[in-house]
Order: structure tokens, then C-alpha cells, then sequence
């Protein structure tokens, strides 16, 4: 005890720095704005939602240089990604559904782990991104890799592992990918749904979420929704689907995380009637298909509805918001949504 104070107690000079004297530097992306280059982002979701699918799939467009997602069509070059999982064997599972996605299996890695198992504090993590010049590095799932002695309900455990990856992501300019599970508070905001410490959402720079769409008769169907974005705006959200061994990316919607997951949580007390007579004005004004958003906003509101009630009565609607070109659209889940 004694030995532990006198370390706390040790003199460290004084040292500060200027603004003046600190270059600034633009924030690179890996997949704006989704996940940025040099930071920590978390994926999460429910069991068995399609994260490692769509981390693979995206994983694959990556190893060969390709284009994600309604992304800026930059040209890019192959990279490599370290994918690390304690769940899927490489064998059976992880590089089947890769090679299913038509990645380039020389551009993605695995850090043997038959010796010790990987942490976040494992300097193997550094040394394999630096000599293999990795720029992605997958941890599936968080619970496994941040380490056995840390409790993830502790604040003070869970930011000392997490500031390993942080100052690995921030020193070789890794983007690195947590993959975690959600917690079963599903009347909650999807920022407190991460499991553990609040502490671990403060960590990552972003974090985007995967869920099941309320289309009973496409259950294949899944959003991506960014539920935390600290150096940029937030990103549309983006449906999906996930096939049997990889996924298929349909569009971009104009939906916020809140509304992508309350679409699944018990809903509670009554609708009022203008809501009511809101959601049956919109089912009618989209029978036919689909219509343009600015339209269907204008014809609500001459009709005397507030923008209060057009919220959430699309939301009861189901309404799916879509784009095409710069503009968007709306249409019931049922209608002809435009596949990419």
C-alpha cells in the first residue's frame, strides 16, 4: 500500500501545449460517416441480426478495392482486415460467407490464437496491424476480447481496456470495428441498449446498430442506423438484406435510430385521434405507391395536421422513407421500394 502511494505521489512537471503550436488533421474515413479511420466504432445488436454477415460483406468489398455502400464513388485500393472471432470457426463459417461475398481471401487475416487468447491490451493486436499494414481490424464479439478480469458494468475497467485500442487505433490509423450485443431494454434509446458501462458507448467515436424491420413479410429485411456519430453528421440509415451467407444492401432511408427501434418496442399508452386520422389519411395518399416526401409533408399540413402528429403518424403507417437521385420518397412497407 505504502509502495502505491508513494507512486501517486511522485512530482511530474508541469507541460502544456499551445493551440497554436498543434497541427490540425482532417478526420480520414473508412466509410463516411460511419466508420472513421484511427478511431474505435461499435456495432451492435441482437443475436442472430446479421452483424458478422454484414461486417464480412463488408469486409469483402474492401479486400479488393471496391466501393461501399452509397458511398462517394472514390477510387480506393485493396486493403487489408485482421477479423478476429470467438464465435464462427474460420473454416466452416468466416471464410465461406466472405468468399460467398467475393472478397480476396490474401487480404484478410486471423491472429492465431491457440497459444492465448487476444485482449484489447494484447500488443499482438499492434504488431500485426503494423507489419501487415492492416486498416481494419474486426473484434467479434466485444465480450470475449476485452479482456477476462475486466467487469463490463465497471466504468473505471472498461475505459482502461478500451483506451489500449484507442491509442492502437489513433497511433497506426486502423479503423477498428467492436462487434457487441445489445442489451433487453428495448423501450429504451438505442444508445443505452450497448451492454456494460456507459462508459463504453463514451468510448467509441460511432456507433451503429442493426435491427429486424417491422415487414412481417420480408424477415430477411434489416436497418443499419448510426446511433452515435461524433465526427460527422449522422448518417442516413441503410436496408438491407441478409441472405444465407452474406448480405444485400437495398437503399438508403431518412430514419433515425429512435425510429428504426421503436418500430420493435412495446408500444405504450393509446394514439390520440388526430394521430389516428393522420396514419389513415397517409395509407390512403400512398395506396397507389410511392410519392415525394416534400408532396406528402405539404398535402399533411393543408390538410391541418402539425408536423408533431405527421411524425408519428407516419411512424404507425410504417411509412419507409427512400432516396433517389437527391430526392426523397415515401411508401408504405408493402409498396414498390426501389432496390439498388
Amino acid at each position: 500500500m505504502k509502495m502505491i502511494e508513494n507512486e501517486m505521489n511522485v512530482a511530474v512537471p508541469l507541460e502544456i501545449v499551445k493551440a497554436s503550436d498543434i497541427e490540425p488533421k482532417e478526420v480520414k474515413w473508412l466509410w463516411y460517416p460511419y466508420i472513421p479511420f484511427g478511431k474505435v466504432t461499435l456495432l451492435q445488436g441482437d443475436p442472430g441480426d446479421g452483424k458478422s454477415k454484414f461486417m464480412l460483406s463488408l469486409a469483402a468489398l474492401l479486400s479488393k478495392g471496391e466501393h461501399l455502400p452509397f458511398a462517394d464513388a472514390e477510387e480506393r485500393e485493396p486493403i487489408t482486415i485482421i477479423y478476429q472471432t470467438t464465435e464462427d470457426d474460420a473454416d466452416d463459417t468466416v471464410v465461406p460467407r466472405f468468399n460467398s461475398a467475393g472478397g480476396n481471401g490474401d487480404n484478410l487475416i486471423f491472429i492465431k490464437e491457440d497459444m492465448k487468447s487476444l485482449s484489447f491490451g494484447d500488443n499482438r493486436i499492434r504488431e500485426a496491424i503494423e507489419k501487415y499494414n492492416a486498416k481494419l481490424l474486426i473484434l467479434d464479439p466485444m465480450s470475449s476480447y476485452i479482456g477476462e478480469s475486466c467487469s463490463m458494468n465497471n466504468a473505471n475497467e472498461t475505459r482502461a481496456e478500451f483506451n489500449h485500442l484507442i491509442a492502437v487505433a489513433k497511433d497506426t490509423g486502423c479503423a477498428i470495428v467492436i462487434i457487441a450485443h445489445m442489451n433487453k431494454m428495448r423501450d429504451t434509446n438505442p444508445l443505452y441498449r450497448t451492454n456494460g458501462s456507459i462508459d463504453i458507448a463514451g468510448a467509441a467515436r460511432s456507433i451503429l446498430a442493426i435491427t429486424r424491420t417491422a415487414n412481417k413479410e420480408a424477415p430477411a429485411e434489416r436497418y443499419l442506423v448510426q446511433v452515435k456519430s461524433n465526427l460527422a453528421p449522422t448518417g442516413s440509415a441503410i436496408l438491407f438484406e441478409v441472405a444465407e451467407s452474406r448480405v444485400n444492401f437495398v437503399s438508403e432511408l431518412e430514419m433515425t435510430a429512435e425510429e428504426a427501434f421503436s418500430s420493435l418496442a412495446p408500444k405504450m399508452g393509446r394514439p390520440s385521434e388526430k394521430e389516428l386520422k393522420a396514419k389513415e389519411f397517409i395509407l390512403e395518399m400512398l395506396k397507389d405507391g410511392e410519392m415525394l416526401a416534400n408532396d406528402c409533408e405539404a398535402k399533411l399540413e393543408e390538410t391541418g395536421f402539425k408536423k408533431s402528429t405527421i411524425k408519428k403518424a407516419k411512424k404507425k403507417a410504417g411509412v419507409v422513407s427512400h432516396k433517389k437521385g437527391f430526392l426523397w420518397y415515401w411508401s408504405l412497407p408493402m409498396g414498390d421500394m426501389p432496390r439498388a
